[in-house]
């Protein structure tokens, strides 16, 4: 159904090429994976599938149909047996959900007797009845891909391309996504799928080609996505000693804070002023002289100990020069963190 036979494509301007001597068959009713990263040429076999674009060398044939010597003018035709489904859905936002998928039959001339019998039947087969009337953004996102493999599906097409076609939308609706395209393949139509999601890949166990670079360095039926040892991983590694380090810099905040308070020392308290000289009393020879005033001596607060005159001193330590013993004080070969660290 789908025949690549040593298939190379060149664009100009760049140094390699996109597809690089890739060789594989299609038979009718597989549901395949093209999976690999970007770049790797998935979108380039889709689009010469389509004869958006022909190989610089090799041979692609669709359907019976060598596309190398297809005249432009029956490219239209011959599309009408494939449908496509892409990650943007692309659908016409001035037109109701009956009227978007009604649109691909028009283009093409069918009868409005077929539009109205196959419009219906396609929206019933994604799960849209009742909203034909609908606008695009009165749909979720999951609802407009529907749409999009409506109009796809409606001409019943024989070859479906999906080009990330989940790649929009959250986890829970892509399952359904996936779903409805198993039961799409399940009626008898073909299923070439381009794709990231390596959940569904690992899950469905269907055939998987595989695309690095340009190259074709796998062909496997009932595989799974492949190495994703290479996907980051958005878990944070965990540090061994973060406990330990955040208690030491709070110590350390501590003791700048306390550095930074002033120490006030209580004054001692002013003595009254004695009377002018001329003004006192002479004493007489009986009688002794009065005694000097004794310094009054400072309150202490009310927990008895005098106020403190020098804040804590700590050890300057660098944290992030410390190790996880370091910090801890224990041996290098201790794991072990208990909950007083």
């Amino acid at each position: 159904m789908i025949r690549f036979e040593n298939v190379t494509k060149r664009y100009r301007g760049t140094k390699r090429p996109a597809l690089d001597e890739v060789d594989f068959e299609v038979e009718r009713g597989e549901f395949v994976f093209l999976v690999g990263a970007s770049g790797s040429g998935k979108s380039t076999c889709l689009r010469l599938i389509l004869r958006e674009d022909v190989p610089t060398t090799g041979r692609v044939a669709v359907l019976g149909r060598d596309l190398r010597s297809l005249a432009n003018r029956k490219v239209p035709y011959f599309r009408r047996n494939i449908g496509s489904v892409f990650q943007d859905f692309r659908l016409l936002p001035s037109k109701t959900v009956y009227q978007n998928v009604a649109f691909s039959l028009q283009v093409i001339g069918s009868s409005r007797g077929f539009i109205q019998q196959a419009v219906p039947e396609a929206l019933a087969l994604v799960g849209l009845e009742g909203k034909e009337k609908r606008m695009p953004h009165e749909l979720s996102g999951g609802e407009q891909q529907r749409v999009a493999i409506a109009r796809a599906l409606v001409n019943r097409p024989q070859i479906l391309l999906a080009d990330e076609p989940t790649g929009n939308l959250d986890p829970a609706t892509s399952v359904g996504i996936m779903q409805l395209l198993a039961r799409v393949n399940a009626g008898g139509t073909t299923v070439l799928m381009a794709t990231h999601e390596a959940g569904f890949v690992d899950q469905m166990q269907r055939r998987v080609i595989e695309l690095q670079d340009g190259v074709m360095v796998r062909d496997e039926s009932s595989g799974g996505y492949g190495d994703t040892s290479n996907i980051p991983r958005l878990t944070p590694e965990v540090l061994r000693g973060a406990a330990a380090t955040a208690a030491l810099t709070a110590v350390q905040e501590v003791q700048r804070q306390t550095e930074a308070v002033p120490v006030i020392v209580p004054d001692a308290p002013e003595t009254a002023p004695s009377p002018p000289a001329e003004s006192a009393p002479e004493p007489s020879a009986d009688q002794a002289p009065p005694a000097a005033p004794e310094p009054t001596a400072p309150a202490l607060p009310p927990d008895g100990h005098a106020p403190r005159t020098h804040p804590i001193v700590l050890p300057d330590v660098d944290v992030a020069e410390l190790g996880v013993a370091g910090r801890l004080g224990l041996r290098d070969d201790d794991e072990e963190v208990g909950p007083t660290s």
